[in-house]
């Protein structure tokens, strides 16, 4: 039985090793401009939401073999949560640069991907919420050409914003506010919370936000500062996750200004963090993995070794884009919860 166990283990680590190599993007043949661009999204009808607290979806789910419990029917608090891009493949529908959330297709990936996997996370400290949203492509990132880079997300960002408005106008009602990203979520939540939190009135209602994913520099907002603590509130999270000792090509080698939060410890140091600090993560088919991972900051980068499973020694990624939130879902989760029990207390 233990061998059985170890050969799921190694499968479900390869499993995820490959997720998180670098994705080789379909090459789009056609410029922004010349590309159809889907219809604008109705936020009344439910069918354009992913994850709504009124009805079972993907983001209610709990790991399998996992202690946890799905807590929105009593939270007090809400979690609007943004997808990353899952368009990354060559579009099946003249739709080459932002999807239509009518595509039945990557509206299931989305589900079974980044709302099972990542908006979950945060059923235990709010009711969530993640809309669906025009996304850019993923070639929008790597394109040479920047307008049409610009002009994608900008579209994409204009249903972010139109959820967000409807989210407020009718299902807020002044609750407390979790902001919750990650890579191309966490490009429009940056946006989002510039918008309509640095600085504005609704900063009041901000718990904390998680923008994860992508390289944030310590001065993003005026007056939003880096979380530096546990249980600090109205201030903001991020890291991006690379093997232990590997910097990215366009890391400087020096310290930098970008935050990395350490999501075992919570605070900005350098100090190492050990997986027993972890107590759970997860892998492939929402399988829940004790001890999955440790963590240590290093100039504006996390730092983690591989997943510590049976066959971790076979498994050569260095870049864990794709399992920022994966590896660390139990302190995720605990820690978001921690906010909003301090929040709810000042």
């Amino acid at each position: 039985m233990r061998k059985l166990y170890n050969f799921v283990a190694f499968l479900a680590l390869l499993w995820l090793s490959f997720a998180c190599a670098r994705p080789v993007p379909a090459r789009l043949s056609i410029r922004w401009n010349e590309s159809p661009k889907p219809e604008e999204v109705d936020y009344t009808l439910e069918s354009n939401w992913a994850s709504l607290p009124t009805r079972v979806d993907a983001a209610d789910q709990l790991p399998k073999k996992s202690p946890l419990q799905d807590e929105q029917a009593s939270a007090a608090a809400d979690v609007f949560f943004i997808h990353p891009t899952i368009l990354t493949y060559a579009p099946k529908n003249e739709y080459q640069w932002n999807a239509s959330v009518q595509d039945t297709y990557l509206n299931r990936l989305v589900d079974s991907t980044s709302i099972l996997n990542q908006a979950s996370i945060f059923n235990a400290a709010g009711r969530v919420y993640a809309p669906r949203y025009r996304q850019a492509h993923y070639f929008a990132f790597v394109t040479e050409f920047k307008e049409d880079k610009a002009a994608a997300l900008d579209l994409a960002y204009s249903d972010v914003k139109k959820a967000f408005e409807y989210y407020l106008a009718h299902y807020n009602a002044g609750r407390p506010i979790i902001i919750a990203g990650h890579s191309q979520g966490t490009v429009h939540a940056t946006r989002l919370m510039k918008e309509y939190f640095d600085g504005k009135a609704l900063q009041k209602q901000l718990v904390a936000a998680y923008i994860i994913g992508i390289a944030t520099p310590k001065n993003t907002f005026s007056s939003i500062p880096p979380c530096q603590s546990p249980r600090q509130t109205g201030c903001f999270i991020a890291w991006t996750t690379f093997l232990q000792g590997y910097l990215p090509p366009w890391h400087p080698g020096e310290p930098t200004e970008l935050v990395s939060t350490n999501p075992l410890t919570w605070t900005l140091d350098e100090n190492f963090a050990p997986k027993e600090l972890n107590p759970g993560g997860v892998s492939y088919g929402f399988k829940w993995v004790r001890h999955f991972a440790d963590a240590q900051n290093h100039q504006g980068i996390l730092w983690t070794n591989t997943p510590y499973v049976f066959g971790r020694s076979f498994v050569k990624i260095k870049n864990w884009h794709q399992a920022d939130l994966n590896l660390f879902y139990a302190p995720i989760r605990t820690n978001a919860k921690e906010r909003v029990i301090e929040f709810l207390g000042k």
